[in-house]
C-alpha cells in the first residue's frame, strides 16, 4: 500500500485565506481542491509538500454566474460531475460538459475540480510510477533525475499533457482567473501552457486558479472527441477539441482545432484551422483540416498504443470532431 508523506493540512475559507497560507508557508506549500492528482503524486514522492492548503471549504469558487456580454464564469472549484450534468452548461457548452463526463471514473468526478482538471500534471510511462520503480530504473528528469527516458538524448522532459478540459479550454478561446497575494490577472487559456514536461504551465506557484471564463455564445458551435484504450475511466491518448464559427450563409468564418495527449501541451494546429475558412464545412473541407491537424502531429513513447496509429488517429478523431460540428449545424448530433 502506497502512503501520503506527512503534511500539515490548513483549511481557509475565503481566497484572501489561501493565499495568505500560501505566502505564510511559502515553496514547501500546495493548493489541493478534489486532491485526484495531487494525493496521488504525493503518494508515489512526485510531489511533496509539507502544507496542503485545501481549498473544498471556499463557498465561492463553487459558484457559476453567467453574462450575456461576458459568457460564463465558472469556478474553479466547481467538481467535474456538476459541469457534466449543469443544464446550462449542457445546452450552451456541450463541449465543456462532454470533456467533463469524460474524465476517469464517476467517484473521481465527483471530486476532481475543473481548476484542477486545467492545471493537471503531466504524464508519463516513466514518471507516473512509484518512487521504487523509478529509483530501479533511475529517476528521470521531471522528478530527482537528469534523463528524460522517452528521448534519452533530449534536453527536456516529454512528459505528456493528459488533461481533457485544457484542449477544450484553448479551442474555445477562454480564459482563466489567477490570484495571488500581488493581484488578480486574466490569461488567456492559450497563454497558460508551455511546451515542456516539467515547467508546462506559466501559473506562478504562488498563484490560485480561481475562476474559468468560457466566451459569449454567438454563431459559432464546438466539440470534443477522446480517444482512450478503456471508455470507463482511461487518460487519452489523443484528445481533439474543435470550434468553428460561421457566417450567416454556413461558410466558415473562423476556426480552432487543439490536439490533446500529443505534446507537453494543448497543441493548436492554425494550418487546421486555415483549411476551414472561407469555405463550407462539408466532406472536402473536413478531410483538408484533417490531413492538416495530422501533419505535425509527433506522439512520443509516453503512453499507451503505438507512435504511427496514434498519429493516424488524429487525421481520424480531427475528422470525427468536424463532423460532429456539421451535423450540429444540420440540426443533427
Amino acid at each position: 500500500m502506497l502512503r501520503l508523506p506527512r503534511f500539515d493540512f490548513v483549511a481557509p475559507t475565503t481566497v484572501e485565506d489561501a493565499l495568505a497560507a500560501r505566502a505564510a508557508h511559502g515553496t514547501d506549500a500546495m493548493y489541493v481542491a478534489g486532491g485526484t492528482d495531487l494525493y496521488p503524486n504525493m503518494k508515489r514522492r512526485q510531489q511533496t509538500p509539507r502544507t496542503v492548503i485545501s481549498l473544498a471549504g471556499i463557498p465561492t469558487m463553487r459558484e457559476i454566474h453567467s453574462s450575456p456580454e461576458l459568457g460564463l464564469r465558472i469556478g474553479a472549484g466547481v467538481t467535474l460531475s456538476h459541469l457534466a450534468s449543469d443544464p446550462l452548461i449542457n445546452e450552451h457548452y456541450p463541449a465543456v460538459a462532454r470533456a467533463a463526463g469524460l474524465v476517469s471514473t464517476p467517484p473521481l468526478r465527483n471530486m476532481g475540480t475543473i481548476g484542477g482538471n486545467l492545471l493537471l500534471d503531466t504524464r508519463c510511462n516513466y514518471y507516473d510510477q512509484t518512487y521504487e520503480w523509478r529509483k530501479a530504473i533511475d529517476f528521470c528528469m521531471k522528478k530527482d533525475g537528469e534523463i528524460c527516458w522517452v528521448a534519452p538524448s533530449s534536453p527536456r522532459c516529454w512528459a505528456v499533457q493528459s488533461s481533457d478540459g485544457a484542449p477544450v479550454a484553448v479551442a474555445l478561446g477562454a480564459s482563466v482567473i489567477l490570484a495571488s497575494a500581488t493581484g488578480v490577472r486574466r490569461v488567456p487559456a492559450q497563454d497558460l501552457y508551455y511546451n515542456d514536461g516539467i515547467q508546462y504551465l506559466t501559473k506562478r506557484p504562488d498563484e490560485l486558479l480561481v475562476g474559468y471564463i468560457l466566451p459569449a455564445i454567438g454563431g459559432w458551435r464546438a466539440t470534443y472527441v477522446k480517444l482512450r484504450r478503456r471508455g470507463s475511466f482511461d487518460f487519452p491518448v489523443l484528445g481533439v477539441a474543435a470550434r468553428v464559427d460561421f457566417h450567416p450563409d454556413g461558410t466558415v468564418r473562423a476556426a480552432r482545432i487543439v490536439l490533446g495527449a500529443i505534446a507537453s501541451y494543448p497543441m493548436l494546429v492554425p494550418a487546421a484551422a486555415d483549411a476551414l475558412v472561407g469555405r463550407p464545412l462539408d466532406a472536402a473541407s473536413i478531410a483538408d483540416a484533417a490531413d492538416a491537424a495530422f501533419r505535425p502531429a509527433q506522439p512520443m513513447d509516453n503512453t499507451d498504443f503505438t507512435l504511427a496509429w496514434r498519429k493516424e488517429m488524429v487525421r481520424v478523431y480531427g475528422g470525427k470532431a468536424l463532423e460532429e460540428i456539421k451535423g450540429d449545424v444540420r440540426g443533427g448530433t
